[in-house]
């Protein structure tokens, strides 16, 4: 139960919530996220919370550094931040994408690279990659999302491999719809570069949808679903390569394997119109 945690995207929904949970429980945890403002209830729960931009190469050595001083290891590292970039390729300026895939890929394996000697030195270790439901489907107007997360799949399974001597266990979790603030992080900058021109009934169609997404408890499932599956992986002493939970991810992901391309393409339109 003493084991040093260090999670990334903790100043809310799935982080941080698991972040309190695990701090409750009596888990070292060291909460990461640019806004420290509003990890105070972490603080409260008994965690530490780090002010870090997971895309500065200063703030991440500063992390390392503060655990490694303290607690001289890192058990388990949770790649938790990141963000959805939603809007048409044609819209998209290009440093904007490049800016998604320093938050959700190359910030990530920057830190993991930092983490990883600690971890092999201990012969033992745990690293969790929140990746999606994302990674392994698509939707319109997500193109780099699903790039970034398709991305780090594929990184995670090759990581996986290159640490299996080193005794370090790599987990992708793959979460479905989730009960956070994504749906309007992922609305707001769509309806800004694709609300107006050739693309804006379909961004204004995926707006909406989402809205009621998220209105309808029936469609999504609670930040609780992501702290259990944590605890799980964490406790499990051979823990899976994946974990696919939430509302619609097993669903959508098997559609996609097993009807192929032209039937999820006419699934996924049908729920935007």
């Amino acid at each position: 139960m003493n084991k040093v945690i260090l999670i990334t995207g903790a100043s809310s929904g799935m982080g941080k919530d698991t972040a309190i949970t695990l701090a409750k429980s009596g888990y070292k945890v060291y909460a990461a996220a640019r806004r420290i403002e509003e990890m105070n209830d972490i603080l409260e729960a008994g965690g530490i919370p780090l002010a870090a931009d997971i895309t500065k190469e200063a703030d991440l050595q500063n992390v390392i550094q503060a655990i490694m001083r303290r607690e001289g290891r890192i058990d388990i590292l949770w790649n938790n931040a990141g963000y959805g970039l939603y809007g048409a390729v044609e819209d998209i300026p290009i440093e904007e994408a490049k800016r998604q895939f320093e938050v959700n890929l190359f910030g990530l394996a920057r830190l993991t690279q930092l983490v990883i000697p600690y971890m092999r030195n201990a012969d033992s270790g745990l690293i969790i990659n929140t990746s999606s439901m994302g990674g392994k489907i698509y939707t319109p107007l997500g193109a780099w999302y699903h790039a970034s997360k398709h991305a780090l799949e594929g990184w995670s399974d090759c990581l996986r491999l290159e640490l299996k001597d080193a005794n370090i266990h790599v987990v992708i979790l793959e979460p479905g719809i989730i009960k956070t603030e994504f749906g309007t992080i992922l609305t707001d900058p769509m309806l800004k570069h694709s609300g107006k021109g050739f693309y804006k009934n379909i961004a204004n169609q995926i707006a909406e949808a989402t809205k009621k997404t998220y209105q309808n408890p029936s469609q999504y499932s609670t930040t609780a679903v992501i702290t259990s599956t944590i605890l799980k992986i964490i406790k499990s002493k051979k823990p899976k390569t994946r974990y696919r939970v939430g509302k619609f991810a097993k669903m959508l992901v098997w559609l996609r394997l097993y009807f192929g391309d032209r039937l999820f393409d006419r699934v996924i339109l049908s729920q935007i119109k």
